[in-house]
């Protein structure tokens, strides 16, 4: 029997990914979904998680889709009321509440993912595989996107708890955090805020790994043209390459076909398995790296932005 699912957040994420993803599962079914505005043609769609949890509907799941800022309280009902629950990314808006949703889920007996999506993007495993038995010596992560192609018009990433350029920063950190075999921590760093908004339009980040490796990361949201989302490893055996967000593999300048993009169709097969196996898999450590940034680093002004 499949998975009876609803969708909390009906915006561009939901509606590019999840929805397609669930359509094209033999695992889920989409029952229902909760949201503020937009609608899902055959599918009911309640104004409040409140009112989609009292509206008899049998669900067994809820993928959290809405902004960071308000998905605490939603995931925290859904899990008294004893559904499974999917958190978009970030899985918080800060690390005490998803600490608060993990406590809540193990003692309801509910299972908790933090789908970090980047994860399971067809380069990564690879990449991780390979660099499992190698010696690092360096790594940079380059993520430079355009906030106005890919965030048009949403407000909620420039407050606090929206994340700013960490929001598709994180992604990156999701991949970084997974692909390298040891552990790595923020040493120093900058954030260069607009001076109308709370959140950060760039940051530069100087990390470093247990062993000493730096692990260097620039973030900014204001490229133009083509966008770019790298990672660079240089190691004792080559410099590997993850290009396109994790999409493509390159060795020492050698591409690897690491096959088709399925990163949402990854993560509901993932969810699905933790659901059977009464599992969750909530993985704070990204998020962590940004908290600390936030600790950490100076802040910088930067000119106003408007989008």
């Amino acid at each position: 029997m499949a998975v009876r699912v609803a969708i909390v957040g009906l915006g561009k994420i939901a509606h590019d990914q999840h929805i397609p993803a669930i359509a094209a599962s033999d695992e889920f079914e989409l029952v229902a979904a909760a949201s503020l505005s937009g609608t899902i043609d055959g599918i009911p769609v309640f104004e409040t998680v409140d009112a989609l949890l009292g509206a008899g509907v049998a669900i067994d799941a809820i993928a959290m889709c809405q902004p960071p800022q308000a998905r605490f309280e939603a995931a925290a009902k859904a899990i008294r009321a004893g559904k499974h629950v999917l958190l978009e990314k970030p899985p918080g808006a800060t690390l005490a509440e998803v600490e608060a949703l993990t406590r809540l889920a193990e003692a309801s007996d509910t299972t908790l993912f933090a789908a970090w999506h980047s994860r399971y993007a067809p380069g990564v495993a690879p990449a991780r595989a390979w660099l499992a038995e190698r010696h690092i010596h360096r790594v940079d992560i380059v993520w430079k996107e355009d906030v106005r192609r890919w965030h048009p018009g949403q407000q909620w990433i420039w407050e606090p708890g929206g994340f700013g350029v960490f929001d598709p920063g994180i992604n990156a950190l999701s991949i970084a955090t997974h692909v390298l075999p040891r552990h790595f921590h923020l040493r120093d760093g900058r954030l260069e805020i607009p001076s109308n908004r709370a959140a950060p339009i760039a940051a530069q980040l100087e990390m470093v790994g247990i062993d000493g490796a730096p692990v260097h990361a620039v973030f900014d949201w204001r490229q133009q043209g083509p966008q770019t989302w790298d990672i660079t490893a240089e190691t004792d055996a080559g410099t590997l390459c993850l290009g396109a967000g994790g999409a493509r593999l390159a060795i020492d300048g050698t591409g690897h076909d690491v096959g088709a993009e399925r990163e949402y169709p990854e993560i509901y097969a993932r969810f699905a398995r933790l659901i059977r196996e009464a599992r969750s898999d909530v993985d704070r450590t990204p998020l962590r790296l940004v908290a600390d940034a936030f600790m950490r680093c100076r802040r910088i002004g930067a000119a106003p932005f408007e989008d």
